[in-house]
């Protein structure tokens, strides 16, 4: 039997042991990490935590309504033995009349297509060393990491997170205009939190005058590592650095671990970049359903 349960009576102990050992596992779907970033968040969960799958959700107008929060990348199902994802969907469809929700590419469904959306991400696989993988970029990466080493950029490892977070807000933040000052605290909650608990590091780039001018913060966990979040100074972008910043990533990483996740977008020229560095796509689904009144539909626009 599947039950929604919420935070509160949550078994956290049981909960975190699904996730942990689960075959879909990943960082998000933690219980610190989802107290951290999401506003509210319940669980679906099969019988005695033998497979779990949380929801973020808020309330307007009295609507509890499923979100994803910034700062995770994929939730989705996870359980400890194949089970039959489709039945989490019937309960959830039946609990929310309006979804909004990102899987895992793990989880497979045969039932309501008609509320799915394909998504990917790209990634690098660590089956190579580093100079094979080198080898696979594409003559732009390759003609950019020349500038960046000539313009003496330099890299440097777990510095002030409340710089970074200020330059990915003065760049990234003034494009995506939903971004809200409790977004950002709740992202600086995090970095330290994945910092404290050595699943996260902070690579940041600097100029020959010591100028942040690039940076990303990478989640650890198991086998792979993730690029949560990252970003560039827009009025200087003919140096190099995020090309660079990537690469020395690459660089660090692909001795320890086996995959190298770029955190991934479906817009075509975002793609295209992570693809330049020899990245494959993995896809996984998105599921959206709205099946509120006419009128109420107006509070989601």
């Amino acid at each position: 039997m599947i039950e929604l349960i919420s935070r509160k009576k949550l078994d956290v102990e049981k909960y975190d042991d699904c996730v942990q050992n689960s075959l879909q596992s990943n960082i998000f779907g933690f219980s610190w990490y989802l107290d951290i970033v999401a506003d509210n968040w319940s669980v679906l969960v099969l019988n005695d935590y033998e497979a779990v799958m949380p929801i973020p959700w808020r309330r307007k107008l009295f609507i509890k309504y499923t979100y994803t929060p910034f700062w995770l990348i994929q939730l989705g199902i996870y359980s400890k033995e194949i089970e039959d994802e489709n039945e989490f969907l019937i309960m959830l469809f039946s609990e929310f009349k309006y979804v909004n929700i990102r899987t895992n590419g793990e989880n497979a469904f045969s039932m309501f297509h008609s509320y799915q959306n394909q998504r990917q991400l790209q990634y690098v696989s660590f089956t190579k060393t580093y100079e094979e993988i080198y080898k696979a970029y594409n003559r732009n990466r390759k003609r950019e990491l020349k500038k960046a080493v000539n313009l003496d950029l330099t890299e440097k490892w777990n510095t002030d997170a409340k710089l970074f977070i200020d330059l990915f807000k003065n760049n990234v933040g003034k494009r995506v205009k939903k971004i809200k000052d409790e977004d950002y605290l709740n992202l600086y909650k995090l970095m330290n939190a994945c910092l404290s608990r050595n699943v996260g590091e902070l690579l940041t780039v600097h100029d020959k005058n010591n100028e942040l001018i690039s940076g990303a913060f990478f989640l650890k966990y198991k086998n792979k590592v993730t690029e949560l979040v990252c970003s560039s100074d827009f009025k200087n972008r003919e140096n190099g650095a995020n090309t660079f910043m990537n690469d020395r990533a690459i660089f660090k990483y692909e001795r320890n671990y086996k995959v190298f996740n770029f955190g991934g977008s479906s817009m075509k020229n975002i793609a295209n970049y992570y693809k330049s560095f020899g990245a494959s796509t993995e896809f996984y689904t998105e599921l959206h359903c709205n099946k509120l009144s006419w009128g109420l539909k107006l509070f989601k626009r």
